[in-house]
């Protein structure tokens, strides 16, 4: 009994329980294979597409994401002669990784989190920008002029993006004066959401997370009829499995932050959550920020079926003409509520 106490206290260690099980690598994982298939899913209904008929159709052909997955992991890893090695493995792994950390300055309750940082929100926000870099990186390293071409286009991509969601969030820190995501929600408890109090940023803010995680109509750099797959074409097996799953682990990391920001958190529909025990206190407001994140992650993952591609010129056009004068504007918006309110 002391040895399984022991390995349970292990596993049950909260920065490593954050990174490994929950919110980190194995839900991570699961809820990226859910979200996929939803994704093929909606935009088969909505564009009357018909994909293989005969694999478990009475849970929606679900069981074909475990066969790619298994694929992927078997696969050969195929390394070209021509590559930066160091960098050529290190950037899909390394930008997957670092896209995964910020789960562990994010709370689910205000009892669930490993660490709880005074300055949260802008310790997640930061690690938020490092993935983009090393995807960059990976696409160098490639060596193949394809690669090159789109991770040019996540350059131009990243300077738009990453400056209109780090205003969006300074927008709500402004707000509510503090850097902490506990205290964020707790005056969302009292008073209302974030999406209330500032409409703006949570549109742009919700924008930009398209853009930056390649969601229709952004999906410029991964766009097949003219690149292949952008950053990560000349990778194979796992490591492609890594490069294609970072914009899918970027998006929930962004969500849960667009959840504890502007949705109230933990708190369903405002209120506040009460009790002592453990339903209360922890399993009840992790599966409502769960719920929040998956429904904003559908609606993201939806425009796949309603929107066409833009060009690299169009969306950065856009990004800088429109949704960063929008951004400013939201600062401004949010200095007035606060004013107001505090």
């Amino acid at each position: 009994m002391t040895v399984i106490q022991q390995i349970l206290d292990i596993i049950l260690w909260p920065p490593l329980f954050y990174l490994i099980i929950f919110p980190g690598l194995i839900f991570t994982l699961l809820f990226i294979m859910f979200i996929i298939w939803a994704e093929r899913k909606i935009a088969a209904r909505v564009q009357l597409r018909y994909g293989p008929l005969e694999i478990a159709p009475k849970i929606g052909g679900a069981i074909q994401l475990m066969a790619d997955f298994l694929r992927l992991a078997v696969q050969e890893v195929i390394i070209p002669k021509t590559v930066d090695l160091l960098p050529y493995m290190l950037g899909p792994l390394g930008a997957f990784v670092i896209a995964l950390l910020p789960v562990v300055v994010i709370p689910f309750s205000p009892s669930f989190y490993p660490v709880n940082l005074e300055s949260s929100i802008i310790i997640a926000a930061a690690l938020t920008t490092i993935p983009p870099l090393l995807v960059i990186l990976a696409a160098w390293a490639s060596n193949n002029k394809f690669s090159i071409i789109g991770g040019a286009r996540e350059s131009f991509l990243i300077a738009t993006y990453e400056v209109i969601i780090l205003l969006s969030i300074a927008s709500m820190v402004l707000l509510y004066s503090t850097y902490n995501f506990i205290e964020a929600v707790s005056l969302q408890q009292r008073y209302l959401w974030g999406v209330i109090l500032n409409p703006l940023a949570a549109l742009v803010f919700f924008v930009a997370v398209m853009m930056g995680t390649s969601r229709f109509p952004f999906e410029i750099a991964e766009a097949e009829s003219e690149i292949v797959m952008g950053p990560v074409t000349e990778y194979s097996g796992i490591m492609y499995g890594l490069g294609m799953g970072i914009s899918y682990t970027r998006m929930f990391v962004y969500n849960l932050i667009f959840v504890l920001l502007f949705l109230g958190g933990w708190s369903p529909l405002g209120g506040i959550v009460t009790g002592i025990n453990f339903v209360d206190v922890i399993l009840l407001p992790a599966i409502s920020v769960i719920i929040k994140t998956t429904i904003v992650s559908l609606l993201m993952v939806f425009t796949r079926s309603v929107y066409a591609r833009l060009r690299v010129d169009q969306a950065i056009t856009a990004g800088w003409g429109f949704w960063f004068v929008l951004a400013m504007i939201s600062l401004i918006v949010s200095a007035g509520v606060s004013y107001l309110i505090w």
